[in-house]
């Protein structure tokens, strides 16, 4: 959560202080043509979008570049000013007038432009023909804009522009001078009916180029980036959800909201800033341009807009022109005025409705209190007229009517039936709003209550839900099974997200709780079934009850739930047998309940592989887990099995752009602990292959705080691997095996042997280097034997790998057989980085004998750091490869690289992008830290860059040319 300490430290927004995000791809397309003159660019987009912004980045872009930029904005008058903005553009001229006398032609501007008369040329007589002076004026803005080239011409605001300013605009366009760019910016949906913005279509004449660039709203990374630059700190994942979710990416509202939160000053989480927005309604700027196009409408216009806002949905042309009172031609004519105007648009299927929903409120707030009572009393019954009745919108209209025993009534079903729908969001929407009624009774309380609870299950943020769901549990009339279906809820919460272990002992009691009904209550003891640190006994003890308390019940989602969980633990345990018992589970079919618990079974199973060594169907299972929890309704089987595709891509080294889409999934769903822990375990894995040691333990040992919260191993094992190897880099051997005892104890309790491998031979790794070698060997040996019968090839390439290190020392020709063994193993796999390094130890193994025999081992091992961008590891090996005379010198001697970045200035570039310390990265690339100031200072040399801008010198080096 982030704060501010109010107004008094927080000055007001005013358009223009914030840093401009965003717009960068738009703006490289504006600048483009206008660097190439002749250039016409039209910048086409709705109010709010940031047209203005962008016009006035160009021109400062262009200034920069020793152009004269000349801007001229129209202005929303009754009558317009005869060419207003030419005026106000060229008027700004004066300083920037030559010392030479003006061309003969601009004699014509001294009419119009008083303030340049004195610069001008005489006058020509006034022509008694309109088109011949209008041809005059022409030539003379012509003229006088040559003469300054050169020069750009913005028109801002265009949809407001004078007819006379429009004429001169399309002939000048048509003739543009060779060194003169026009911009034009406008609102299409307010130019005149049927016109085009320069009033008659325009194509770019031979030799003169441009564009036409329409603008769309930001995309949530754009409005994150935005709010940071208001706060002045990073802002937080759930308040940009909250600014993206009101502002649907509208620059004008996130603005004004920002500036909203920041002048009331207090906390900014998610929920306080949600509510003060709220508060605050339609933010001024968007209101004011609702208004005006609002004002325009006839009166048939605004019943039928009045309609949609009274709706609130998507409606068909009956629907709309019904609750607005209106005839079927009058309500066409209405809704056609509306969508000329574009206050309204199609959504598809012919629907009609807001684009904004804050355009909506806008409308909504100006309606009258009565006649907004009629609309929506004309809404409810043609609503239950038609089939199916939309009844959460029925709902929502009998509340808005004031009705409210009618709407607790409504809201029930509504919630019933979205929830047998799948729409669990509608249905969650409705079941809180019943539990926070006083007047709902206690049998109505008790249904919301325990529909509610499945509901947050299978959603992807119960937070909210969580609060509500425990003060419902201090009621005192709440049926037993009821309380046992809330904590079954609260227990899987915890148990999925930050609270493990105490999630477990919720569960625990909702099953005592739900004793009287076996198939609800096999819910809570399958749940138990999956805690994997109680060990395999205890599992398959929690899933006999489970089978038992389901058994002669009739077959449905209680005997699907048990069948998915006994697949988990096959799975677990690496049973070959589970392949085909998932072939048969079905993945299509009319209940939906069933199939929601096959997407789990594919998920759980599809995790467990990827941590068994079976990638290939990790990912497959991943992917059909997506589909099959997309076709359920199942949000969070569907957003888990998203992480594991994304893990998919880390365990295949397909690294480029990874950490970004981790960030974009994080943020589109700020409370999902899943998506924080595997994020948190690349980037430690990344950052430990690149030599930032320091951060790489930041983000392992914030992964292994995740790990330790869950009751299942994986993420608790990987950080504790990644500790250990980090650990063993610096050189702190006894370190290392201390990290390894207490994940090998784990591992060992739940003799979940399969899931071990990267923990195993780094943890034979340290205990040689710490003195431990009989404690190495029967750890080799115990998981040699937890591994008999497994299918559970990572481990296996693991230990094989385990294997060559206690044989190193005594038996370097076998050590380096087991390690190509291990790197066979992680190649078939598809896991390059463990290859990689299996082939390192396999040279250095062989080295021992023979360092010539080294040489392939090692550059496989070098290609595939490459191919990762692990510079540290690449550093290392080379290294290697110079101590064993691996590497023969050039004979021409060392080559000169002039203003280029030499091969060892771009690795240390890359890390410096990385923020990485002169200190990490003499430790990445094994140089010593006087050295690496010299390469940095070389760096930033040739880059002409700071170091806190060398991603963005870096990003502009590869753009350009080869």
């Amino acid at each position: 959560m982030i704060s501010v300490t109010g107004a008094h430290a927080q000055p007001s927004l005013r358009p223009g202080d914030l840093r401009f995000v965003g717009r960068r791809r738009e703006l490289d397309l504006l600048l483009g043509p206008l660097r190439r003159p002749p250039a016409v660019v039209l910048v086409e987009g709705e109010a709010g979008i940031g047209k203005s912004r962008l016009l006035r980045e160009a021109a400062a872009v262009l200034r920069g570049e020793n152009r004269l930029v000349l801007t001229g904005s129209c202005h929303p008058l009754r009558e317009p000013l005869p060419y207003g903005p030419l005026v106000d553009a060229l008027q700004r001229a004066v300083p920037d007038l030559p010392a030479t006398p003006l061309p003969s032609a601009t004699g014509a501007l001294a009419r119009l432009l008083p303030a340049l008369a004195p610069h001008l040329p005489p006058a020509p007589p006034v022509s008694p023909d309109p088109r011949t002076a209008r041809r005059e004026l022409v030539q003379a803005v012509g003229s006088l804009l040559a003469t300054l080239a050169p020069a750009v011409l913005v028109v801002d605001d265009a949809h407001w522009i004078d007819p006379d300013s429009r004429d001169l605009l399309l002939l000048l366009a048509r003739d543009l001078p060779d060194r003169l760019g026009l911009v034009v910016g406008y609102r299409a949906e307010d130019l005149p009916p049927d016109t085009p913005v320069l009033g008659a279509a325009y194509r770019h004449p031979p030799g003169t180029g441009g564009s036409l660039l329409r603008l769309g709203p930001l995309g949530r990374a754009e409005v994150r980036d935005l709010a940071t630059a208001a706060l002045g700190r990073p802002a937080t994942p759930a308040l940009t959800s909250a600014l993206f979710r009101r502002s649907e990416g509208l620059p004008l509202v996130v603005e004004e909201d920002l500036a909203t939160l920041r002048e009331h000053g207090g906390p900014l989480g998610a929920p306080e800033a949600a509510a003060r927005l709220r508060a605050a309604g339609v933010p001024r700027g968007l209101d004011e341009a609702v208004l005006e196009r609002w004002s325009r409408l006839s009166p048939d216009g605004r019943a039928v807009v009045e309609a949609a806002a009274v709706l609130a949905a998507p409606a068909v042309e009956s629907v709309v022109c019904a609750v607005a009172g209106l005839d079927p031609d009058r309500g066409a004519e209405g809704l056609v005025e509306a969508l000329r105007t574009a206050v309204l648009h199609e959504s598809g299927g012919h629907q009609y409705a807001f684009r904004r929903g804050l355009a909506r409120q806008a409308v909504y707030r100006r309606i009258p209190g009565p006649r907004r009572a009629r609309l929506h009393a004309r809404a409810v019954a043609e609503l239950e007229r038609r089939g199916p009745a939309p009844l959460v919108q029925i709902a929502r209209h009998t509340l808005a009517l004031g009705d409210r025993q009618g709407w607790l009534a409504r809201a029930r079903e509504a919630a019933d039936h979205a929830f047998a729908a799948g729409d669990c969001a509608a249905a969650a929407s409705l079941l809180r709003q019943v539990l926070r009624r006083p007047e709902a009774d206690a049998g109505l309380r008790a249904h919301a209550a325990s529909l509610l609870a499945r509901v947050v299950v299978g959603g992807t943020d119960g937070d909210a839900d969580t609060a509500l769901l425990r003060q419902t549990l201090t009621d005192p009339a709440l049926p037993v099974a009821v309380r046992g279906e809330i904590r079954l809820a609260l227990g899987l919460l915890q148990a999925s997200t930050t609270a493990g272990t105490a999630g477990l002992r919720e569960i625990a009691a909702a099953a005592d709780d739900l004793a009287g009904s076996p198939e609800r209550a096999a819910r809570a003891l399958i749940a138990l079934a999956l805690d994997e640190s109680d060990g395999p006994a205890a599992n398959r003890a929690w899933l006999e009850r489970a089978e038992l308390a389901v058994r002669g019940t009739p077959e449905g989602v209680e005997a699907a739930a048990v069948r998915a969980t006994r697949l988990t633990l096959l799975a677990w345990r690496a049973d070959p047998a589970v392949w085909a018992q998932l072939e048969c589970l079905p993945r299509s079919g009319p209940d939906l309940a069933v199939l929601q618990q096959t997407a789990r079974a594919l998920h759980n199973v599809g995790d467990a592989a990827a941590d068994l060594g079976h990638d290939g169907r990790a990912a497959a299972l991943a992917a059909e887990a997506v589909r099959v929890a997309q076709l359920s309704h199942y949000p969070v089987v569907e957003l888990h099995a998203q992480v594991g595709l994304l893990r998919s891509d880390v365990l295949a080294g397909r690294w480029e752009g990874l950490a970004e889409r981790f960030e974009a999934l994080a943020e589109a769903h700020p409370a999902a602990a899943v998506i924080r822990a595997e994020s948190l375990l690349f980037l430690g894995v990344r950052a430990a292959a690149q030599g930032q040691r320091a951060r790489a333990v930041e983000y392992f040992e914030r992964a292994a705080d995740e790990g330790r919260r869950r009751h299942t191993l994986s993420v608790a094992t990987r950080a504790a691997a990644g500790l250990v190897s980090v650990a063993l880099a610096r050189g702190a051997a006894d370190e290392a095996w201390a990290i390894a005892q207490p994940a090998l104890a784990r591992l060992r309790r739940a003799e979940a042997w399969p899931k071990a491998a990267g923990l195993v031979a780094a943890a034979v790794e340290s205990a040689l280097q710490a003195g431990e070698r009989a404690v190495a060997e029967r750890l080799v040996e115990e998981v040699g034997r937890g591994l008999a019968g497994r299918d559970a090839p990572a481990a296996a390439a693991d230990l094989a790998l385990a294997h060559g290190l206690l044989l190193e020392a005594e038996e370097p020709a076998a050590a380096a057989e087991r390690s190509e063994a291990a790197r066979r193993g992680w190649q078939e796999i598809g896991r390059p980085q463990p290859s990689a390094r299996a082939a390192e130890f396999q040279a250095r193994a062989a080295a021992r004998t023979c360092p010539e025999q080294a040489a392939d081992p090692l550059a496989a091992a070098i290609d595939g750091y490459a191919a990762l961008g692990a510079t540290a590891d690449l550093a290392r090996c080379r290294r290697t490869q110079r101590q064993l005379g691996l590497v023969r010198p050039a004979a021409t001697g060392r080559r000169g690289y002039g203003r280029q970045l030499s091969p060892r200035e771009r690795e240390v570039a890359a890390l410096l992008a990385r923020h990485a310390t002169n200190q990490e990265i003499a430790d990445a690339l094994f140089l010593s830290t006087r050295t690496v100031e010299q390469h940095v200072a070389k760096v930033l040399k040739k880059l002409g860059a700071k170091r806190g801008s060398i991603a963005t010198a870096l990003e502009r080096l590869a753009e350009q040319p080869k």
